[in-house]
C-alpha cells in the first residue's frame, strides 16, 4: 500500500476533500476517491473525513492508496482487431458473435478475456468484471468500442457519454420499406413489463433518442444508418421495433421469418470521441462485415 501526502493550497479552500484528491493524480477517479474515503484511506490532519468535508489552506492530506485488486479474469489470445491504442485509450473493432464482458455463462472468449492479454493496463472503475468497458454492443453486433486503460480516461469518456458529445453511427438492416428519408425516435426505454428478459418502450423508462437515415431501400427491406444521441441497452433494436420496422435477424425483438444471419444486422461502424488526455477529437471508422455485405449483395440482386 502506498501513502501519499498532500498540502491544500489556498485556491483550493471550501473545495470537498473528494475534488481535491482526484485532482492530484490525474489517473485517480473522483469515484475511486470516494471509495477511498469511505474505506477510511483518506485522512485530513490524521483525522478521517467524509467526501462532503470542505478543505481548508494547509491541511494535509494523507491517502494509503490500496493495492490493485487482482482480476480474477483468464487472459486470452483472442487476436483482437486493434484500431487504435495508446497510454488512455484503447479502440477495437469487436466481431460478430463475441461477448463484451464476462458474465455467467460466459467467462471465456469475451471481450475482456482478449484484453486481459492484449494489455495489463485497464481501468477498475467498472469493478473486476468489466474493466476498461466505457459502454457495450450486444453479443451479435458487430464493430466499435471505445475501452479506458486507466481510471481517468474512463471516468472522462464516460462523461462524454453523458454529455452526448460522442459520435455512434449504425448501419442496419431493417425489416418493411421505410418510406421517408430521415426521421428521429424519441420514446423512453425500460423493462418490458411482460418479459424482464427484454427491453421496451415503456412509461416511466429512461429518456432514449434515435436518429435514422435511410441509405437504401429493398423489397423487403432497408438499409438505414442509426445514430445513437443516448445509449440505452438494445436501443436501435427496441426502437426500430417500436415504428414498426424491426432489425433483420434480431432473434429477441424481429420476426422469425428473416435473413439468413445469426443475430441481428447491426454494425457500429463510426465512433468518435475527444481523448481523455489531449483534447482532441478523434474519429474511427469500420467497414460492415464480410457477412453483411453478402446480405446487401443478396437483396440488391432480389430487387
Amino acid at each position: 500500500m502506498d501513502r501519499i501526502e498532500y498540502i491544500v493550497r489556498e485556491e483550493e479552500e471550501n473545495v470537498r476533500i473528494d475534488k481535491v484528491a482526484a485532482g492530484i493524480n490525474e489517473e485517480w477517479s473522483r469515484t475511486q476517491v470516494q471509495d477511498w474515503i469511505k474505506a477510511g484511506l483518506v485522512k485530513v490532519n490524521d483525522k478521517p473525513v467524509k467526501s462532503n468535508y470542505k478543505c481548508l489552506p494547509g491541511d494535509e492530506l494523507i491517502i494509503d492508496i490500496p493495492d490493485p485488486e487482482p482480476l480474477d479474469i483468464e487472459a486470452e489470445d483472442l487476436d483482437l482487431d486493434i484500431y487504435y491504442e495508446d497510454q488512455d485509450v484503447l479502440v477495437v473493432n469487436k466481431p460478430r458473435g463475441m461477448v463484451v464482458h464476462p458474465a455467467p455463462g460466459h467467462l471465456s472468449g469475451t471481450l475482456v478475456n482478449g484484453l486481459m492479454a492484449h494489455c495489463k493496463d485497464l481501468s477498475g472503475i467498472n469493478g473486476v468484471m468489466r474493466p476498461g468497458i466505457v459502454h457495450r454492443i450486444d453479443k451479435d453486433t458487430s464493430g466499435l468500442l471505445m475501452v479506458a486503460k486507466n481510471d481517468m480516461a474512463h471516468e472522462k469518456l464516460v462523461q462524454q457519454l453523458v454529455d452526448k458529445t460522442v459520435t455512434r453511427k449504425y448501419k442496419a438492416i431493417v425489416h418493411g420499406v421505410i418510406p421517408h428519408d430521415d426521421g428521429t425516435i424519441d420514446a423512453p426505454i425500460g423493462r418490458d413489463t411482460k418479459d424482464r428478459q427484454s427491453m421496451a418502450v415503456v412509461n416511466g423508462g429512461k429518456h432514449a433518442v434515435t436518429h435514422f437515415h435511410v441509405i437504401e431501400r429493398f423489397k423487403d427491406f432497408t438499409f438505414v444508418e442509426c445514430v445513437l444521441e443516448t445509449g440505452r441497452t438494445h436501443q436501435i433494436r427496441v426502437h426500430m421495433k417500436y415504428i414498426g420496422y424491426p432489425l433483420a435477424g434480431d432473434p429477441k425483438y424481429g420476426p422469425k421469418k428473416t435473413l439468413d444471419i445469426d443475430g441481428q444486422a447491426l454494425h457500429a461502424g463510426v465512433l468518435g470521441f475527444i481523448h481523455p488526455r489531449t483534447g482532441e477529437y478523434m474519429e474511427f471508422e469500420a467497414p460492415l462485415p464480410e457477412e453483411f455485405e453478402r446480405l446487401l449483395e443478396l437483396l440488391s440482386k432480389n430487387n
